[in-house]
């Protein structure tokens, strides 16, 4: 089994063009049923074969995860990568039935998106120091972050040629390698403008310190094989290299933390106070699903709860014969 799951996460890698992300979502969801299965007929995982797969085991899999107290979501989401597995293994027919059939999937919790309040919002981008390069950096991906409801992932994979100050414009590659072209605003431009100066700077003391090391011979290649480009990133740390997403998440959580006493704010909820605040304002629903990528409609239908909540606690505040206690 394990052979056959290297190899499906191989497939799903170049010919569905999932991110590396989801890949490894896959690898582990799977790896975990499997490891259960494993345990209960008491053998090692590398002994499994396809006939140990089967409607029980898949039953009592999502069962122990239900009684570990998995958010249904998660539970429904290792369901999900159980069934393109299963699909893979009969599309290879390596596999003559589906386990995974007759198992139902858990009903979705409907949560309401963790955001932040245009105070709140604007209190946060406020919070980095603009009297140092890092600081300046870090205003202009906030201000970023929020002018065009960025993923993390998006964020920190802008190159330099995505950026277009004067159109006031950034392409980024979304999930399953979808382009998208997505507009900021002048005070975006503002920041992003002062940290493009810093950033020649950093580029320039980082060049400085490799011609001081001692040169090396470039690495022999094979004849013909082509060698990847690396980008020119438009974030970058303190050495000059691209600045990552755990990156990027410690620094937003440092700032959360010394202008709020709110938990659990990421990255992806500036993504939601951006989609909110859209809605609030009067945005249509599918403008804010382009903005976001995504493919479904009912994806991003999930901001109009918010929506729906502030409005009965508006209705609550202000309507005379509403209860305050209701």
């Amino acid at each position: 089994m394990r052979e056959y799951l290297k190899e499906f996460l191989a497939y799903i890698k170049l010919n569905r063009h999932v991110s590396p992300h989801t890949v490894r979502a896959y690898e582990s969801d799977i790896t975990q049923y499997l490891a259960w299965v494993a345990g209960d007929k008491q053998r090692k995982m590398s002994g499994l074969t396809v006939a140990d797969l089967d409607l029980t085991s898949v039953r009592a899999h999502l069962a122990e995860l239900n009684k570990a107290g998995k958010a249904r979501s998660s539970v429904a989401r290792k369901l999900s990568a159980l069934r393109t597995f299963v699909k893979y293994l009969r599309r290879e027919e390596l596999i003559a039935h589906d386990p995974t059939a007759m198992a139902v999937a858990p009903k979705r919790d409907q949560t309401i998106p963790t955001h932040l309040s245009e105070p709140e919002m604007a209190r946060l981008i406020e919070m980095p120091s603009t009297g140092d390069p890092l600081g300046r950096r870090d205003r202009a991906i906030l201000e970023l972050f929020y002018a065009s409801g960025l993923r993390l992932s998006e964020l920190v994979g802008i190159d330099l040629e995505d950026l277009n100050l004067s159109g006031r414009m950034v392409r980024v590659m979304g999930k399953g390698g979808k382009e998208r072209l997505l507009p900021f605003n002048q005070n975006t431009v503002t920041a992003l403008r002062a940290w493009l100066a810093d950033r020649a700077a950093i580029l320039a003391a980082r060049q400085a310190r490799a011609r001081r090391r001692t040169v090396v011979a470039p690495r022999k290649t094979v004849a013909g094989a082509r060698q990847k480009v690396p980008g020119d990133p438009l974030f970058l740390n303190s050495r000059g290299g691209r600045l990552t997403g755990r990156s990027v998440d410690r620094m937003l959580r440092r700032y959360v933390a010394q202008c709020s006493t709110r938990m659990g704010i990421s990255p992806h909820a500036l993504r939601h106070s951006f989609a909110t605040h859209l809605l609030q304002r009067g945005a249509d629903l599918r403008a804010i699903q382009e903005l976001l990528g995504h493919s479904r409609l009912s994806t991003t239908q999930r901001y109009t709860h918010v929506n729906a909540a502030q409005l009965i606690e508006v209705y609550r505040k202000s309507h005379p014969r509403a209860s305050k206690s209701e």
